[in-house]
């Protein structure tokens, strides 16, 4: 590697909650230099992505690199809350916008209109009974086709949460549906590249908002985490893992690391209280004893992300204790990216006028 393309400072994008201001636009914010703990507004705290199609909300932005391409994509949730159609939490599962709202750069500084992924399409044009499409996230596979699929082995491997009804529910009336994680694939996030795989976690109860990473093992292999949010049975955001090198196939078998990641921080202790999990690593880790995993969890309603951290991903998380750590109040539901140094030097002037280190 060469010092343009070590690996240098995070990007961070994010949804604000602003019941007032209508902020479920895409913000982004930068890291202070290489450090994981500060982070400085982009483009003076303002929205830098907006969406003018589907509901014209976007929340839950996840952001990924083709590593093959170098194209980024920044992924969210079709849903405007604040000022839309008051419909409810109830029926915004059930009959809400099945569509992605997808953003793509070759440089992180000039953006492609925003564009739609309807994750509830078939192939031959049909479609399945989805109540909506939240909180998309996904992990690039290298290998996930076979050596003789035309057109390359890599492909996204993506997850979000729905209610998925029978066919014969057009209306979506079955009361006893509730959210469950599904996944699906593709190398582009358009419509002709997505396929549908099926339930990815049911856990007999609501459960969304799943964010996961890796870890390369001593063997070399890898153990994949996941870590999801529970609304059913008290548990809060709980964290799996596995060693299957096929992660997403239904016959995974899937460990209990941690439950109730994050109750610290809310006041009565309710692990229900968090939720949007947000999971990167230190891109400096080497498998040693000073490896850093961040996880942030959205305190709802309104707080926002709070810090976790991890020294060993087997053993949990804990609060991040750290007089350091700066976020701007009310920053919710996002995901991190490392960048490398030629990208944060291009955008870290654009946060020059938050710049809290003076």
């Amino acid at each position: 590697m060469t010092e343009a393309t070590d690996a240098y400072g995070y990007l961070l994008v994010h949804f604000i909650e602003d019941p007032d201001g209508y902020a479920e636009k895409i913000y982004m914010d930068v890291s202070d230099g290489d450090n994981p703990r500060r982070w400085l507004p982009i483009n003076d705290g303002k929205p830098v992505l907006t969406s003018a199609i589907g509901t014209t909300g976007v929340r839950d932005p996840h952001i990924i690199r083709n590593p093959e391409t170098g194209t980024w994509y920044v992924i969210a949730t079709d849903l405007r809350v604040f000022g839309g159609d008051d419909a409810g939490w109830f029926e915004w599962t059930r009959h809400a916008s099945t569509n992605l709202i997808i953003w793509e750069s070759d440089d992180l500084l000039h953006w492609s209109g925003p564009r739609m992924l309807d994750v509830s399409r078939k192939p031959d044009g049909s479609h399945l009974e989805l109540g909506m499409a939240w909180a998309c996230e996904c992990l690039w596979v290298p290998d996930y086709y076979p050596a003789e699929h035309e057109g390359g082995r890599g492909a996204f491997v993506m997850y979000w949460s729905s209610t998925i009804f029978n066919n014969e529910d057009t209306r979506h009336d079955d009361k006893d549906v509730y959210c469950t994680v599904l996944w699906g694939a593709t190398t582009d996030f358009t419509q002709d590249t997505f396929e549908y795989g099926g339930v990815f976690i049911d856990n007999g109860g609501d459960a969304i908002d799943t964010t996961m990473i890796q870890r390369p093992l001593p063997d070399g292999g890898m153990r994949t985490y996941r870590i999801t949010k529970d609304n059913a049975h008290g548990n809060g955001i709980w964290m799996d893992s596995t060693d299957a090198k096929r992660w997403w196939e239904p016959d995974t078998q899937w460990t209990l690391v941690q439950d109730r990641i994050g109750a610290e921080y809310v006041p009565d202790g309710n692990p229900g209280g968090v939720e949007g999990p947000a999971v990167f690593a230190n891109h400096h880790n080497d498998g040693g004893a000073d490896d850093e995993w961040y996880l942030f969890v959205d305190v709802i309603p309104s707080i926002g992300y709070q810090p976790m951290i991890s020294h060993d991903l087997d053993k949990g998380w804990v609060k991040l204790e750290s007089q350091d750590y700066f976020l701007t109040e009310h920053t919710k539901h996002g995901g991190v990216a490392s960048l490398t140094r030629a990208e944060y030097e291009r955008l870290r002037p654009l946060a020059a006028l938050a710049d809290l280190r003076g």
